[in-house]
């Protein structure tokens, strides 16, 4: 089966200059609240306003890396990086989740700290500067929608300016709840709501993207169930050596050894593998090695669907 690699490679470049459009806009908004999110929080003395702050910064950091990430990411594969420069996007969306945990354990200390000692909050400026939040994140989650499930990247970006949204309908709740009651300890206890609603959404991100990192098994694929599948292929009398990974997550990569049963044809038996494992698993890259029975592997193939 001949090797095609061009309409793989037009279909990527399209659809990350789509991502890179919409997280540009959406980069554009955020850099422009979180200045004055950052403002408001000092002027009217609001931790959950800070907090949310701080989330916003790693939006705007996520986005500036998710921007970096797509460039590097459409480089050709060359001398020095022979699989391309894709996976730099799954390295900037771990770097995203480390960075919300971060943020996250600086929220809690602080919080602690306002539990001890209570400050006042004027919780008018609270409810203005977060509803003009949840207007920004609402239309950022909008324009990220589309490429958040084809892309960890786009992923981590979308997270982190959901968490946002989140954190601005709690600081809405908390200024209005401080404002009829008086009771200024609720600023902190928003802000670290905000924290345990992000951090397993967090956890996730950088539970998946480190399985692409340690080239694990990609989410939704069952290593037993290729093995079962490739070993029913008639001509099919062994199967070792069977890795399946990811570059990034749309992806998907394999190597296998395979020993042909008796009589079978190598080349018949390395299609219909490569056929299979392409319509039923989507792993539309194979690579493929096929030896007799009782003998050394004599002939090998890549094929790619």
């Amino acid at each position: 089966m001949a090797h095609d690699h061009g309409a793989g490679g037009h279909s990527h470049d399209h659809t990350a200059g789509a991502n890179a459009r919409m997280l540009g806009w959406a980069l554009a908004l955020t850099s422009t609240y979180l200045v004055a999110e950052v403002i408001g929080g000092f002027v009217f003395n609001s931790l959950a306003l800070l907090s949310d702050a701080a989330h916003m910064l790693t939006d705007v950091a996520a986005l500036v890396i998710a921007l970096i990430a797509i460039r590097i990411g459409q480089r050709p594969p060359d001398d020095k990086r022979t699989f391309g420069y894709r996976r730099f996007e799954i390295l900037a969306a771990a770097f995203n989740a480390v960075l919300l945990f971060g943020i996250a354990i600086y929220v809690f200390v602080e919080a602690i700290q306002r539990f001890t000692d209570p400050e006042p909050v004027q919780s008018w400026g609270m409810l203005i500067v977060a509803a003009i939040g949840l207007v920004v994140n609402l239309i950022s989650m909008r324009l990220l929608t589309a490429g958040k499930d084809g892309s960890f990247n786009v992923k981590g970006a979308y997270l982190e300016v959901w968490a946002d949204m989140i954190g601005s309908v709690g600081v809405i709740v908390g200024a209005l709840a401080i404002k009829f009651t008086g009771w200024t300890w609720i600023d902190p206890i928003v802000a670290v709501a905000i924290g345990l609603w992000v951090l397993p959404r967090t956890w996730l991100l950088l539970r998946d993207t480190t399985n692409v990192l340690l080239e694990g098994v990609p989410s939704g694929l069952r290593l037993v169930e290729v093995r079962a599948a490739v070993s029913a292929v008639p001509g099919v009398a062994g199967l070792n050596d069977l890795h399946v990974w990811s570059m990034s997550n749309d992806d998907v990569s394999c190597t296998m050894h395979v020993t042909l049963a008796a009589g079978a044809d190598a080349n018949t038996v390395r299609k219909a593998v490569a056929g299979l494992i392409d319509e039923r698993f989507g792993i539309e890259h194979a690579t493929i090695q096929t030896e007799g029975p009782g003998e050394a592997c004599e002939e090998s193939g890549q094929l790619h669907s």
